[in-house]
């Protein structure tokens, strides 16, 4: 039996109210399945501790966090700290020292939920959204000098290297190859951003010579929102930049029903560090104390983060579950169009996984 050590940040806002049903879920399945145990250990760290302590984690943070085999994450978000500072403080630091630059994004129709889209039924929206994860428009370069006077400028630099741009290409590559299909879209905006977009197309073109199985398009990031609200069916695999990749996978999680459904996974390929498993819906401040985030997103990172542990039974069984609570319709969160709590969809889960 394989045994595995998990830090777990439920963060800020509902990945509060999230995390600890979700664990105990996760709990259960490894009782059911009995292929694997792991233990989970609970870091307070977010904005909670930032306003005790002045930093979102500690300075040895990452030194702690190496321990572990991954990181299993709720959200990040306050009214109460900048959001700068809470996201970077937190999520981006991981993700950049972690070198976790392939941010894993399905989405997925599930049965009975609705998507907004008319006809489209469960399964006919499958697709996956590789986002550049450690640089592009999102590493920080820039500045604002001659803050507060009317010469103050603002410059915000987005940074592609040639090694970063390929290897999370190359990643797109590969997972395109692993599915049925074997499709894969690059989207940049290489029309208006010539020099580090074009080297983008550049080297895609460049890696797809060593995937001739794989078909491939180029599309200008504009064309593809549209795309995805038209004929998401048409999708499989995207790569996409950063900043490209967190927007069209916002649209991604709509189209499915609720962001309240879609897993991310932070991943580094090498395994040289923990990779880190999160929902993409954030901190849901509006819904706070409630008990009606819908946590099946999170439950779906947990089947991400199993399978990339090397438990891809286990990831089914979960998968398997969620999706017979959501297909049996009468467990589900309002978000989706129930009434169900947090806690009730959470032991839904519990108890269809047998």
């Amino acid at each position: 039996m394989s045994h595995y050590s998990i830090a777990v940040i439920p963060g800020d806002g509902i990945g509060q109210e999230i995390t600890p049903p979700a664990v105990a879920v996760l709990e259960r399945l490894a009782e059911v399945i009995g292929t694997f145990s792991a233990e989970y250990t609970m870091l307070p760290w977010g904005s909670d501790y930032y306003k005790q302590h002045g930093v979102m984690m500690p300075d040895d943070g990452l030194e702690t966090l190496k321990r572990y085999d991954a990181i299993y994450f709720g959200a990040v978000g306050s009214r109460e700290v900048p959001d700068h500072v809470s996201l970077r403080g937190l999520r981006l630091k991981i993700c950049q020292g972690f070198d976790q630059y392939a941010n894993v994004r399905p989405a997925y129709l599930l049965p009975g939920i609705p998507s907004p889209l008319r006809d489209k039924q469960a399964g006919d929206i499958d697709l996956v959204v590789v986002r550049e994860n450690t640089e592009g428009e999102y590493t920080g370069a820039g500045g604002r000098p001659h803050r507060g006077h009317p010469a103050e400028v603002a410059v915000q630099t987005a940074v592609f290297t040639r090694s970063g741009t390929e290897r999370v290409i190359r990643y797109a590559f590969e997972l395109a190859r692993s599915r049925p299909r074997h499709h894969l879209v690059s989207v940049t905006k290489s029309n208006a951003q010539e020099f580090s977009l074009g080297m983008w197309d550049e080297i895609f073109e460049e890696v797809g010579a060593d995937f001739p199985d794989v078909t491939t398009e180029r599309m200008l990031v504009d064309a593809m929102a549209a795309r995805l609200v038209r004929s998401p069916e048409s999708l499989d695999v995207l790569v996409a930049s950063n900043l490209f990749g967190d927007i069209l996978t916002d649209i991604g999680g709509a189209i499915i029903g609720s962001l309240g459904v879609a897993p991310s996974g932070n991943i580094n390929p090498e395994h040289d560090y923990p990779s880190m498993f999160e929902p993409i819906h954030g901190s849901a401040l509006d819904i706070v104390g409630q008990n009606i985030a819908n946590p099946l997103g999170m439950l779906l990172c947990g089947a991400m983060m199993l399978d990339y542990l090397g438990q891809p039974e286990a990831a089914q069984r979960l998968t398997d579950a969620v999706q017979a609570v959501t297909g049996a319709g009468h467990t589900l969160t309002p978000d989706v169009g129930g009434n169900a709590t947090t806690t009730a969809v959470c032991d839904a889960v519990k108890a269809a996984l047998g």
